[in-house]
């Protein structure tokens, strides 16, 4: 069955000449279009369900915020630290603040599934059903077999490793592609209603970028959309464009600058730590080319099939081409975003969600509009090639979501066990009663730890932030070994090379170490001062459990990342996963 538009009588609204499918009444037209909502959430669950209880671990650093919110310590990653801005989606974290208010969300378990894990990816899903609702929506204004075109949609969405991987992270990704699915939702539906320059579309446009911006920096990018379709439509009409262009900004900039006055005066700084941290800059030309990544990942004949379409359907100029139009400055916006963001280390393009959404939007009408105007054998040609095209992507797809599945990005759970519950076990043997961890995983260990945490990363750390921005090592290493000394250090992998520290000869001067990673170099794994350890019968118990219960902890990462780690969460645990006492 093809998807097809239904050609109705044209009617005038403002500078935009409208076709519109006909309106049915009764309750039997919403079924086909509830029925596809549903179905394409569930195919998105499904493919969710392949990541089991996976969260990644800087989603647990939200949480650590949330928590302390809620119980009324304030924007500290541990009760009692100094506030610092170690989180970058204030939205997404007032959401699980809320939770954790109404006992959804770190307070036990839900039908016998942690709610810590249940929360958060039961928020993705309502916020996947709620982008079909939108994307349904815009297909009820265009397409006559809505219901076919949001069902395409859903199943585009759920064979995306990428939109499902990191929409169901425990980060704020579902949120801000929902979020971003709405301006466009309002921004076309304005379009073909010829209500562009009403009042309550300038203000509506504002307010959803704005809160795109709270949820993620880059959102700060969707206050340029409104104003872009207003001058591309307003025909001539310059002083109501500037006035409704200048109202949509003004509504952007009300909650966006409260945010960084509350920024400044409750943590000192106009930026996160995060930023800082991340060293993040202006956009390089090679930046600008990083989009190029999303093409060999969606994949290159799927892509170009999509773009001959537009092509083809920008030809023939159908009535509804101002929908496709709106929807390429959402895309070219959110293409934008990604690009100047700094590359971090985890894989499937998490900075890509929204534009997936919009992508779909696009491919979905223009393969509609193209399969309408087909008749015969061009219809049969078209849609063999469209087969074709995808049954390399879906290829690409399975392959992708099978290897995170066996390497899933740093979880939270392995941090909560190994750097939380292990240096907890550390600390009760050696008799540390407070004592502070330096480490580079700052979320599960947030939400285990009884130490005082240092962040190596400098996400919640704001002098070694500082250090890192200025790629000052040197420095870095004074303060932390001559300034800082913590009582206990963690480093493993890039931190270990990239900072210097265990390579340091401060290091072997003043601590033991615990735990070393065999045939590391640089060295590897856990040490502690020296002037911490109370006994060498003590250091003998601690080094025997480091081997014993952690070095199992770390073999068994490999295939062991799709688990939860116990019922709930809370710093002084020392319990790791039953697994390794097996």
């Amino acid at each position: 069955m093809s998807v097809a538009v239904e050609e109705a009588p044209v009617r005038r609204a403002g500078d935009i000449a409208e076709r519109v499918p006909p309106r049915r009444h009764g309750t039997g037209r919403f079924l086909p279009g509830t029925a596809a909502v549903l179905g394409g959430t569930a195919a998105i669950a499904g493919h969710a369900s392949l990541y089991g209880n996976w969260l990644v671990d800087d989603a647990a650093i939200t949480f650590a915020y949330a928590r302390s919110l809620a119980e009324g310590f304030g924007p500290v990653l541990q009760p009692g630290a100094e506030p610092v801005e170690g989180f970058s989606n204030p939205s997404w974290l007032l959401l699980l603040a809320l939770g954790r208010l109404l006992g959804l969300f770190d307070r036990g378990t839900i039908a016998g599934i942690p709610d810590y894990v249940l929360f958060p990816k039961g928020l993705a899903l309502l916020c996947c059903a709620g982008i079909l609702v939108l994307c349904h929506l815009v297909f009820r204004r265009v397409v006559r077999r809505a219901w076919l075109a949001t069902a395409l949609a859903g199943a585009a969405l759920a064979a995306l490793p990428s939109f499902v991987i990191w929409s169901f992270s425990g980060l704020e990704n579902s949120l801000y592609a929902l979020l971003v699915t709405a301006l466009a939702s309002v921004l076309v539906r304005a379009v073909l209603d010829g209500r562009t320059l009403a009042v309550p579309v300038a203000v509506g446009a504002g307010v959803l970028a704005a809160l795109a911006a709270l949820t993620r920096p880059d959102g700060l990018i969707y206050v340029a959309a409104y104003p872009i379709v207003a001058v591309w439509l307003g025909r001539g009409r310059w002083v109501t464009v500037a006035r409704r262009a200048g109202l949509s900004v003004l509504t952007f900039a009300v909650p966006v600058t409260a945010l960084l006055v509350w920024r400044l005066v409750v943590f000192g700084r106009w930026l996160p730590t995060t930023s800082v941290a991340k060293r993040q800059d202006l956009p390089t030309p090679a930046d600008m080319m990083a989009t190029g990544d999303l093409v060999a990942y969606a994949g290159a004949p799927a892509v170009l099939a999509v773009v001959a379409l537009v092509v083809t359907v920008r030809a023939r100029r159908p009535w509804w081409w101002p929908v496709l139009a709106v929807l390429f400055v959402l895309a070219g916006l959110a293409a934008a975003a990604y690009s100047v963001l700094e590359r971090d280390w985890m894989a499937q393009h998490r900075f890509a969600t929204p534009l997936w959404v919009l992508t779909v939007l696009i491919g979905t009408l223009v393969v509609a509009e193209v399969l309408r105007r087909s008749r015969g054998r061009r219809r049969i040609v078209v849609t063999a090639t469209l087969v074709v095209a995808a049954s390399g992507s879906l290829t690409s797809y399975a392959q992708s979501a099978h290897d995170f599945r066996e390497q899933v990005d740093v979880p939270a759970c392995y941090v909560a066990d190994r750097l939380g519950r292990g240096f907890n076990a550390y600390a009760d043997i050696l008799g540390v009663e407070r004592g502070t961890l330096l480490l580079p995983d700052l979320g599960g260990s947030a939400m285990t730890s009884r130490l005082r945490l240092v962040d190596m990363a400098g996400l919640a750390e704001p002098t070694i932030a500082a250090f890192l921005r200025d790629s000052d090592k040197s420095g870095l290493r004074d303060y932390v070994l001559d300034e800082v000394k913590p009582t206990f250090i963690h480093s493993r992998g890039p931190w270990s090379a990239g900072n210097g520290i265990p390579s340091d000869p401060r290091l072997s001067r003043d601590y033991h170490v615990l735990y070393r990673y065999p045939n590391d170099d640089p060295p590897n794994g856990d040490w502690v001062r020296k002037d911490a350890v109370s006994s060498q019968q003590a250091l003998a118990e601690a080094r025997e459990y480091g081997q014993r219960v952690l070095g199992e902890v770390d073999r068994r990462s490999g295939g062991w990342d799709t688990r939860h780690c116990g019922e709930t969460l809370h710093p002084g645990q020392t319990e790791v996963g039953t697994l390794v006492l097996d």
